[in-house]
């Protein structure tokens, strides 16, 4: 027995997919500019701005994608439907951030030890055309990064390839005025570095839901414990608690009462446990299996 509750998400989902497609239409216009200027100039960061632009404009079409199938109904076939859609889009788009900027850090090394003359103007001016589309881009997905796994993903990507231009733009200028035509290696390795740091977060929290690890948030054996000194309950076992999505937690677990008691008693005490797991820890799909004299192994864990 179960007990949901339900948010209307639609209109929010509608204005990231219209958010998330006018990016993906700027991105492409980046890219397309960045590889063209790149090849022109000879440079090596701006080339590989454009390269990070073009996973950006991988990863946003993901998110699209992803946001418009976490709407669709679930079925006989898919019974929680697509909600997973959008942390698998952030795990994707975490690992092309993290491999993207390996790919960067291997040609910095190489361009470093042989350094280049580079058209510096068409790079300052690139880079500034980068900048003004990308900021665009971060300030219309900026409100919802911050309660949507998928919505930060593409937010990250915008706002490190925004950073990304920046340095690029300063390389630039150094170049243009000093001729000091290394530091375009070096923005290249900082800026790969910048990708890592942060994509490898959102890489270890979307990987923990998609392995159905319990929440950090929860305590487990604190939930437990409390759950044992309900009147008629004997003990809680064999507990899962995961998360299926962002606004999803769900709690199982067997319960073992001390006398045989009729559903409408045990309608009563699940009322209150789910109450209380709710309004306490903020899970928000409960499902309990009473138990009466069960021979089972009674550990809070138990391995399947």
């Amino acid at each position: 027995m179960s007990q949901s509750h339900q948010h209307s998400h639609l209109h929010t989902h509608d204005l990231n997919g219209r958010n998330l497609l006018i990016s993906i239409l700027l991105n492409i216009a980046i890219t397309v500019a960045q590889v063209i200027g790149g090849l022109l100039s000879g440079s090596l960061a701006l080339l590989s701005d454009a390269l990070h632009n073009f996973s950006d404009v991988v990863s946003l079409i993901i998110s699209y994608i992803a946001n418009k199938l976490v709407k669709r109904k679930a079925s006989l076939k898919r019974t929680f439907g697509y909600k997973r859609a959008e942390i698998l889009a952030a795990f994707i788009n975490a690992s092309t951030l993290i491999i993207v900027a390996v790919l960067l850090i291997i040609e910095a090394i190489k361009r470093f030890q042989n350094p280049q003359q580079i058209e510096s103007n068409l790079v300052i001016w690139l880079s500034v055309v980068a900048i003004l589309g990308n900021g665009f881009s971060v300030l219309l997905l900026k409100n919802n990064a911050s309660t949507n796994m998928n919505m930060k993903s593409a937010y990250l990507h915008l706002l490190t390839d925004m950073m990304a231009s920046v340095a690029v733009l300063v390389g630039g200028l150094l170049m243009k005025f000093f001729q000091i035509w290394w530091i375009d290696s070096v923005l290249t390795f900082l800026i790969a570095l910048y990708l890592i740091w942060m994509g490898f977060d959102l890489l270890k929290t979307s990987t923990k839901v998609l392995m159905l690890f319990t929440p950090d948030s929860i305590p487990v054996d604190e939930i437990v414990t409390k759950l044992n000194s309900f009147e008629t309950i004997s003990n809680v076992h064999h507990v899962h608690v995961w998360q299926l999505n962002e606004e999803e937690i769900h709690f199982e677990a067997h319960v073992d009462f001390e006398k045989n008691i009729t559903l409408t008693e045990f309608d009563v005490i699940l009322n209150k446990i789910e109450e209380f797991i709710y309004h306490k820890y903020d899970i928000n799909h409960v499902n309990i299996q009473p138990e009466f004299g069960k021979s089972d192994t009674k550990d809070i864990i138990v391995q399947d």
